[in-house]
């Protein structure tokens, strides 16, 4: 493999390629590695320490292949993991490299998608529970109410390949019925799992015309090329042959299979053992 030092891009299975997806479009000049680890996965249901624990060792994976700059597009490893792994692990093993989330440029931006200030968050249980949504959007838009909602049966139909089964338009209907109890005002809807674009239409089918939904792809995209532009020392460091390798702790065969619909093209992955990272 001739990257020298690329953008690594993390999640706990396939759902980070739909933002990796998105990066791909907007900076398709830099060298990328994905690395899906779906042996673990979900994440959604673990711990605080089993989803820093995990998140960590791929990191240092990341920073072992010479990336400076990872972003991990993983929403409950953003929620759970990242600002422990910014705030302490960082200044001891890689001082010099960096690791971005999902949560905070998707908080900056969301308020401005929302006339009623009234927004819906649907995500995993972890990255519901860890509250880190609510937090980061009233730092942005203090006058916002933010709904939030677990949608635990999503991921298992969308890795299942069951998305556009009629069991899937049951639990869409389902939680967003829920929502739209709870939220009095909605008309915007936060996809805040990178997962659920695979459901945009049967979500759209299930909501009013007058709210909006945003998936992170392009947010995140845009907030990545706004951080390369105000951290060139960073950018400097990476490497721009134009090559993507995908990585996966699982099956290849079954990562590539899956993985075509999340990033809208064939895929041919690697294998990464777990052991010695």
């Amino acid at each position: 493999m001739n990257t020298a030092s690329p953008i690594g891009i993390f999640d706990s299975g396939y759902g980070g390629l739909t933002v990796f997806r998105s990066i791909a479009e907007q900076l398709p000049h830099y060298d990328y590695l994905y690395l899906g680890d779906n042996a673990r996965a979900p994440y959604g249901n673990r711990s605080f320490d089993t989803v820093h624990q995990y998140t960590l060792e791929c990191v240092e994976w990341f920073f072992k292949m010479g990336c400076p700059l990872v972003i991990l597009a993983c929403n409950t490893a953003s929620a759970k993991a990242l600002r422990t792994i910014q705030q302490k692990d960082l200044p001891l093993i890689a001082p010099g490299k960096r690791v971005l989330g999902v949560i905070r440029p998707t908080a900056e931006v969301i308020g401005n998608f929302s006339r009623s200030k009234v927004v819906g968050v649907l995500g995993t249980k972890g990255t519901v529970s860890s509250g880190s949504y609510e937090i980061e959007i009233n730092k942005f838009f203090p006058e916002a109410k933010v709904y939030q909602l677990a949608c635990p049966m999503w991921v298992p139909l969308i890795e299942n390949g069951e998305y556009n089964s009629a069991g899937a338009d049951y639990f869409v209907q389902k939680y967003l019925d829920q929502l739209l109890a709870a939220a009095p005002g909605l008309d915007t809807l936060l996809l805040a799992c990178t997962h659920y674009p695979l459901l945009m239409d049967k979500i759209q089918k299930y909501l009013p015309d007058k709210i909006r939904v945003v998936a992170q792809g392009e947010i995140v995209a845009s907030s990545l090329t706004h951080y390369l532009h105000r951290h060139p020392e960073i950018e400097a460091t990476i490497s721009r042959q134009g090559q993507q390798h995908f990585f996966t702790t699982d099956d290849t065969t079954d990562f590539d299979l899956h993985a075509t619909n999340f990033f809208g093209r064939q895929v041919a992955s690697q294998h990464l053992a777990l052991i010695g990272l």
